[in-house]
């Protein structure tokens, strides 16, 4: 299974082509950001590590970029079976 790059990653982005979990909606919501800053958290980051998963060898990732107001924060991700980017979890740090 070939890796996501982080240009495919921001396509998806752009095109709108992406999906928020609930559980990364609550994150969204408990931090007091909003999906344009998610959004910006993507298209201003960089994949800073790369996950595997044991049982589907599914890769997700990690993106650090920042905020609309310019705080730190990283999005987790995987591009699903519909090639659409699933945002797994979303924080600040």
């Amino acid at each position: 299974m070939q890796h996501p790059s982080i240009a495919r990653i921001r396509d998806l982005i752009r095109s709108l082509k992406y999906v928020v979990t609930a559980h990364a909606s609550e994150e969204l919501e408990d931090d007091s950001l909003s999906i344009l800053d998610l959004e910006n958290i993507v298209l201003t980051g960089k994949i800073i590590e790369r996950q595997r998963d044991g049982e589907t060898q599914e890769v997700k990732c990690v993106i650090s970029g920042v905020t609309l107001d310019g705080v730190a924060a990283e999005v987790v991700g995987k591009i699903g079976a519909s090639g659409r980017l699933i945002i797994i979890t979303v924080y600040l740090g």
